[in-house]
């Protein structure tokens, strides 16, 4: 089950969001050694406090096991503030239609269910739910940060990348940055091999009284 959680509904959702933190501290920190700020048990940046959208990705049981952050990139994104190195030379992307996507990570048991490619189904809802939340916002494109594993992941779904430098070593990892298409045709792609029979997203609603 997918949740989109926007910065008006923080307060509902105050649980899953500690549950995403300890989720993105144990897949970056312990799992991938990387240089990143943590606090206690949890995982979290300077980019956490400018309110993003959070994409969450939750088992049958309700445990948070994957997530993404989501940001527009006319305000401070990672590539033009933190990673700039990956822009070679380039203008960082700064449009309406795009939006920077972060921190994407799952924490699967080992028998998760996996789709085409050998790819986790749990990875197909993400990258869906990702290309649904940017149709919903008439987003033409993502912009991302990423490493060289997740770049092969991304071709092999039928979602590639399009970089726009070359890839830099930083600290362990091999990072690129590029675009990721928002586009019927790329979700269509993403539902066929993910074998996702239709949307994925649910939003929190708040119904006001008459």
């Amino acid at each position: 089950m997918m949740l989109v959680i926007r910065p008006e509904h923080y307060g509902e959702f105050v649980d899953e969001l500690s549950d995403m933190h300890r989720l993105r501290y144990r897949v970056f920190k312990q799992r991938l050694d990387w240089d990143v700020q943590i606090s206690g048990d949890m995982e979290l940046d300077e980019y956490d406090v400018l309110r993003p959208v959070h994409l969450l990705h939750r088992s049958t049981s309700g445990q948070v096991q994957g997530c993404v952050r989501l940001l527009p990139s006319i305000g401070p994104t990672m590539l033009r503030d933190t990673f700039p190195i990956l822009l070679d030379g380039q203008p960082a992307p700064r449009s309406k239609q795009i939006w920077e996507s972060s921190r994407f990570s799952l924490d699967l048991p080992p028998d998760a269910p996996k789709a085409s490619g050998g790819i986790a189904a749990a990875t197909y809802e993400l990258f869906a739910a990702m290309i649904e939340f940017g149709l919903s916002m008439h987003l033409t494109e993502n912009v991302t940060v990423t490493d060289a594993r997740m770049e092969r992941i991304l071709r092999r779904a039928g979602w590639p990348l399009r970089p726009i430098g070359k890839s830099h070593a930083l600290g362990n990892t091999l990072a690129i940055a590029g675009y990721l298409e928002v586009s019927t045709n790329a979700l269509d792609r993403i539902r066929e091999a993910g074998r996702i029979p239709g949307p994925v997203l649910w939003a929190p609603v708040i119904h006001v009284a008459a």
